[in-house]
């Protein structure tokens, strides 16, 4: 490591004003910085906090939780090609089709986006932030296995310039930017983001019977018991597919990243034990859908309405979003009592749109984008409470 800081050193005066280069001085600064920690130091005078943490470590720590995601994913992208194809395969082979289809992917959406980035930055004269370390991973894990690479791009470059950079960068953007980039997609080219486009096939063919539709679409299509259908998808080439484990495990079609409950509740154990994410809005997340899941049980006046509420835990994106993108402390609600307020409204829409929208039976997406522009008011709102609680004990 040596030898690279000496590099680095050497370079610098370049870079600096009066250099060659300084007009590239904060592409520089991004790069020496993402490797080392800073030179600087905190003023010799004044009430002063000491962390060992800055934005760069909190934004690995998130990366790091999502590589239990990543991983699954890479896997199950060649495990449901090989399903739907009706091959035998090993696991090293479901594995290498996974990368072949997954790491482009990841590429394209840290190449597009950090590109822009980096211009922005040239432009307004201020340094790279590390923000984009996180959307750059989330977005690949919010995307079908098999979605066109130009749409990659042309959804993160749109979600970076229209959710984060047009509002002034890292830390002011209202809504989530990966959900934004997905939301694009689904708007933009829905037929490359909604159907049976859930499962890698290449130019295999399928076996015979084979659906790639997800267990969302199936529970919504459901005209006698959804847990009946669900069990009973994929008879003949897959059996129990959708069964509960299945669903918990992410053994299913569905976009890269998000279909493991298990992984994302990993993810979401490094997050809260680093202190990185709020327990209170994962846990009232899965709380406000598990609760309008039990209430919906009690109306039951159509099928997807009587499906278990626990089922709603475990399908779709719900874990994901829950772990990864309602808690984005950007976006998210800052008071304590309205983190709560906010993850149980994000888990009771979810439900929500599931169930009585039947063309967009996933809502985790568009109850998080709408939270994230609730969360000011909520806050808004707790704050104001609180003032006039105090203001009533002093009159008193």
């Amino acid at each position: 490591m040596k030898f690279l800081r000496d590099l680095f050193d050497k370079a610098k005066p370049h870079f600096e004003r009066g250099g060659k280069y300084h007009k590239y001085f904060y592409l520089f600064e991004a790069l020496d910085t993402f490797h080392f920690s800073p030179n600087t130091v905190t003023p010799v005078k004044g009430a002063q906090i000491r962390d060992a943490i800055d934005l760069k470590r909190l934004m690995m720590t998130v990366v790091i939780a999502m590589l239990p995601c990543l991983a699954f994913g890479i896997w199950n992208v060649g495990h449901q090609h090989f399903l739907a194809t009706g091959v035998a395969a090993t696991e090293g082979q479901k594995i290498w089709i996974g990368l072949v289809q997954v790491i482009p992917i990841v590429l394209v959406s840290y190449v597009s986006g950090g590109l822009v980035e980096v211009i922005f930055a040239i432009i307004r004269k201020h340094p790279i932030n590390e923000g984009f370390l996180v959307t750059g991973l989330l977005i690949p894990l919010v995307m079908p296995p098999d979605i066109p690479l130009w749409q990659v791009a042309v959804a993160t470059v749109f979600a970076v310039v229209f959710a984060k950079e047009a509002f002034g960068g890292t830390g002011m953007n209202v809504v989530n930017v990966a959900l934004t980039a997905r939301a694009f997609l689904y708007f933009a080219y829905p037929t490359d983001i909604s159907g049976e486009v859930w499962t890698y096939l290449g130019d295999a063919k399928t076996v015979a019977g084979y659906s790639g539709a997800t267990p969302l679409a199936v529970a919504a299509a459901s005209t006698t018991s959804v847990v009946q259908d669900l069990n009973a998808f994929g008879a003949g080439w897959a059996d129990n597919l959708y069964s509960w484990e299945n669903l918990f495990l992410g053994i299913i079609p569905g976009c890269i990243g998000e279909t493991s409950t298990l992984m994302c509740l990993i993810g979401a154990a490094i997050l809260i034990i680093t202190g990185v994410g709020s327990w209170k809005i994962i846990l009232s997340v899965f709380a406000g859908a598990y609760g309008m899941g039990l209430f919906l049980n009690l109306l039951g006046t159509n099928v997807f309405m009587q499906m278990p509420a626990h089922y709603h835990l475990v399908m779709g994106g719900l874990a994901f979003g829950a772990v990864f993108m309602a808690t984005d402390p950007v976006t998210a609600a800052q008071t304590e009592l309205g983190k709560w307020f906010y993850g149980l409204l994000i888990g009771i829409l979810t439900v929500l749109i599931r169930v009585f929208n039947p063309a967009y039976p996933e809502g985790i997406m568009l109850a998080i984008l709408l939270m994230n522009v609730m969360a000011p008011l909520i806050d808004y709102a707790v704050v104001s409470a609180n003032k006039k609680r105090r203001l009533k004990r002093a009159t008193v």
